[in-house]
């Protein structure tokens, strides 16, 4: 009872180390899963880089597919707090899409390790696919056609029209920001240039520079 009590007992200490140590976990397993790959990587290097017991990965996760599962829990988490603490809103339609695309490139290109261990295993294990679509990508897309909505261009819009919009924030950010950058080594500079020539055009600015 004192413990529960106590603001400095051991049990607050017990609950901030076990969450420490999950994260310091995942981070070690994002890391090798993306250099190494996830078949190849033990359990046992997973618990070293993270200067943790290997029990832990088993009692914390059940194995490296609860760590993947995590990873997916996490990423969602860090989407929820890009939203509502590094986007403002735009003051019309075509600036929030324009806001949107350059974000979701940054993000893809800050993803890339996380990218890297996924999309292979979205290939080979469609119970991963199941879960990035409905934990991940599901929930980004309902996050950007939310603020879309929020504009009154959109009330002469479709349904369809406006979630196309969604689509293609996330579609031209993975291409821009992931494919050709890390796939195909292109300059991320450029490629970040290419996204927002392109949002633009699809926006119908007068103004368009395409020397890029």
């Amino acid at each position: 009872m004192k413990l529960a009590l106590s603001g400095n007992g051991s049990k607050p200490k017990r609950i901030r180390d076990r969450a420490a140590k999950k994260q310091a976990l995942i981070r070690a397993a994002l890391g090798l899963f993306a250099s190494k790959g996830y078949e190849v990587t033990t359990t046992r290097e997973i618990a070293a880089s993270a200067g943790c017991a290997e029990g832990l990965i088993h009692r914390y996760f059940k194995g490296k597919a609860g760590l993947l599962a995590a990873m997916i829990e996490h990423r969602v988490s860090g989407d929820a707090m890009d939203f509502s603490q590094q986007m403002r809103p735009a003051p019309n339609l075509a600036d929030e899409f324009l806001q949107l695309v350059d974000r979701e490139v940054e993000r893809m290109w800050d993803s890339r390790d996380f990218l890297r261990v996924f999309i292979p295993r979205v290939i080979v294990d469609p119970s991963v696919t199941s879960v990035m679509n409905n934990a991940l990508v599901s929930v980004r897309a309902k996050a950007i056609l939310e603020r879309l909505k929020r504009h009154e261009s959109c009330v002469s819009l479709t349904q369809d029209a406006t979630e196309a919009l969604a689509q293609t924030v996330q579609m031209l950010g993975l291409v821009f920001g992931f494919v050709r950058p890390v796939l195909l080594g292109h300059d991320r500079l450029r490629a970040k240039k290419m996204a927002a020539t392109v949002a633009k055009i699809l926006m119908g600015s007068p103004a368009v520079s395409l020397a890029v």
